[in-house]
């Protein structure tokens, strides 16, 4: 994935042609040519590219990761205050605190956090087979951004989801 300081360096090219197209434009109205409006209208949209690819300059395409934590994968987001990743039932304490802090680190924005009608929060779930075809979810643990905290999030682990997440994976 493309990181900031790419798109910045292509701003900057994109930026040099849309100039050097503005030139050839002023130049085409100066003499007349009969595609003159068609480059004012190039110059334009390559114009409308350079903003694009400037604001994309600002936005951190590259995720964190957290020493400990383990893949996970994003099954709900209510893109205001709510994410559920899915993590393994026979995931460690240490493991899945490390996991919600990734997911924090790279799922929490500012927007969300500006302090509105709800505080967001990530919650880790698990899939258990009961007997075939019948599954639970559990729940085993969240994060919340928490300003007293020293690292800025507040996680909380249900140690009874997890007790039962690892006894089922045991079981089977």
């Amino acid at each position: 994935m493309p990181s900031p300081e790419t798109f910045l360096d292509a701003t900057k090219w994109m930026g040099l042609t849309t100039l050097g197209l503005g030139a050839v434009a002023v130049l085409a109205f100066l003499t007349q040519w009969g595609i003159r409006f068609r480059l004012v209208g190039i110059t334009g949209f390559c114009a409308v590219l350079t903003i694009g690819l400037f604001g994309l300059s600002f936005e951190p395409f590259v995720s964190t990761t957290v020493e400990g934590s383990v893949p996970y994968t994003t099954v709900f987001d209510s893109g205001a205050s709510q994410l559920v990743i899915a993590v393994p039932a026979d995931i460690s304490d240490f493991a899945l605190e490390s996991t919600l802090r990734q997911a924090a680190i790279n799922s929490f924005n500012p927007s969300q956090l500006s302090g509105g009608a709800q505080s967001p929060k990530i919650r880790a779930r698990a899939i258990i087979h009961r007997e075939p075809g019948i599954s639970d979810l559990l729940y085993l643990g969240q994060v919340q951004p928490d300003s007293t905290s020293e690292s800025g999030y507040r996680v909380t682990l249900d140690s009874s989801q997890l007790a039962k997440a690892r006894a089922a994976f045991q079981d089977s």
